[in-house]
């Protein structure tokens, strides 16, 4: 993945407001890993603009750290991955595909990024991922074995392993929604490693292709303690942890870009379009 000489740990951690003696151990990992995800958000501005975003460790650092933006999922868990290794994990990158709204898994290409992470002192790894981007996106890392339940920040999940011709297991992350009483697939994968070559390829597809969706239309996501905030094109919606759900369309760029300061924390770079 991206060199490590431009990450600066001390940011970091003073961006996702996280207090204390970091360590090497679960309790971090998990402290560290919900702190991330309820204080960075999911955005996609880059793409909308036309070009993909940077997954060069200074380019993170400016964009998301110092600039105080959010990105996709590569961005989010690279960003990740350099802090946990910073700390003393071993973290390997994965690769999956979202399987909401989709048929079959096959279906998707692996265009999505997350994380194996290996605590010592711990029989099992963990599933880390920071960058879903969804209501029912993981807020703490959960064990990376199947047919395992994991609870925790207000939110439930599960792996399921799935069945296929291919050599290593299949699992699916799913996520239980309290607004239907159903689990829900999110992403399915295998434990081989991805390395940095591949991980810059589908970043090139995700932002440049006109085939991808976020190079369409603004999408944004900001997750808080008890609720759930996406903008996508011009709806605003609101999921709260009972699964109550609330919508409303903006029509008024000048409200969304307010919206978008106001509710996300993101400043809207000059030229992008937010309703289209």
């Amino acid at each position: 993945m991206s060199d490590t000489a431009h990450f600066d740990l001390g940011a970091y951690l003073d961006r996702i407001g996280r207090r204390g003696e970091p360590r090497a151990d679960l309790a971090t990992l998990w402290e560290v890993h919900l702190a991330h995800a309820l204080s960075m958000p999911f955005e996609n501005l880059d793409a909308v603009r036309g070009s993909a975003p940077s997954l060069a460790t200074a380019d993170l650092m400016a964009k998301m750290v110092h600039g105080r933006r959010g990105g996709y999922c590569y961005e989010h868990n690279t960003l990740l991955r350099l802090a946990l290794e910073a700390l003393g994990f071993r973290v390997t990158p994965l690769a999956g595909r979202v399987v909401v709204g989709a048929g079959s898994p096959e279906s998707r290409p692996r265009t999505h990024a997350m994380l194996r992470v290996e605590v010592a002192g711990e029989p099992r790894p963990y599933l880390a991922d920071v960058g879903f981007g969804a209501p029912g996106a993981l807020l703490l890392p959960v064990p990376l074995v199947t047919g395992t339940e994991s609870e925790g920040a207000g939110r439930r999940h599960r792996l399921v392993r799935l069945p296929h011709d291919g050599p290593l297991e299949l699992c699916e992350l799913q996520t239980y929604d309290p607004g239907t009483g159903r689990w829900a697939g999110q992403y399915a994968f295998t434990q081989e490693p991805f390395a940095a070559v591949d991980f810059e390829v589908f970043n090139w597809y995700v932002g440049t292709s006109p085939r991808s969706p976020f190079t369409r239309r603004a999408y944004l996501q900001r997750t808080f303690a008890g609720r759930h905030l996406s903008l996508d094109g011009g709806l605003l919606t609101e999921t709260l942890a009972d699964g109550t759900v609330t919508r409303r369309t903006l029509t008024d760029e000048a409200e969304a870009r307010r919206v978008v300061a106001e509710e996300f924390g993101v400043e809207v770079p000059g030229g992008t379009a937010l309703l289209g």
